[in-house]
């Protein structure tokens, strides 16, 4: 398991979106490094956890819970045939671009070691927006995207440090739970139903999922 790709993009207007007068850091680059990566502080303070790179959005991206975004390589290749084009590193937003991690089935809480010191946390699924669906320039982008069920993750920083493309992954902590990124990522979209049981992921949980959880099964306990 390896960092195959470290992403990172500078500001940038564009037409697809209205939002903070059409600047938006979702064009990810790679870049060799290394990179420093740590907490960026809470959201709407904090952008991107990694030095230099941009989030224009602050009310919805970046601070200390989506202070990374990891894809995996093997899900931009099952993209690839659907989208009849090739999809460099990055192109998904992401941060990290992953080699041999299995991110759609990595655990809420699960820990990660990249290179010697960076050590990461998994915190949520990444859910779709308009954006990313400009960015790609996809009709249904956002629906097909749900479909797939392959959303790649946000990570917390629990030991700040420096990366470069090429260096290895290694699991270094796995919960005592089920919690996978695809259950969140259901629980979000279109399992609503599957909110309570999320929350056995416990502190570990991206606190807007954990209070949605709460709502919902304050709402519907019987």
């Amino acid at each position: 398991m390896k960092l195959l790709s470290l992403n990172a993009s500078r500001p940038k207007a564009v037409p697809y979106t209205k939002q903070l007068d059409g600047v938006t850091g979702i064009d990810k680059r790679p870049v060799t490094g290394p990179l420093r990566v740590a907490a960026p502080g809470p959201k709407g303070i904090g952008g991107s956890g990694l030095a230099g790179d941009a989030v224009c959005d602050l009310r919805h991206h970046g601070g200390n819970d989506q202070a990374v975004y990891a894809f995996a390589r093997e899900d931009l290749d099952d993209w690839e045939p659907d989208l009849g084009r090739a999809l460099p590193a990055g192109c998904f937003g992401e941060n990290f671009t992953t080699e041999g991690v299995d991110i759609t089935h990595a655990l809420i809480g699960e820990r990660w070691r990249v290179g010697g010191e960076l050590v990461l946390e998994v915190s949520s699924a990444r859910i779709p927006c308009r954006t990313f669906a400009g960015f790609l320039g996809e009709r249904g982008w956002v629906r097909r995207f749900t479909e797939k069920g392959a959303p790649g993750a946000y990570l917390r920083v629990i030991t700040p440090g420096e990366v470069r493309a090429g260096d290895p992954v290694e699991v270094v902590h796995r919960p005592d739970h089920d919690i996978t990124v695809l259950t969140e990522f259901r629980a979000l979209t279109t399992r609503r139903e599957l909110l309570p049981r999320v929350l056995v992921a416990g502190d570990a949980l991206h606190p807007e999922t954990r209070e949605l959880a709460l709502a919902y099964r304050e709402k519907y306990a019987q």
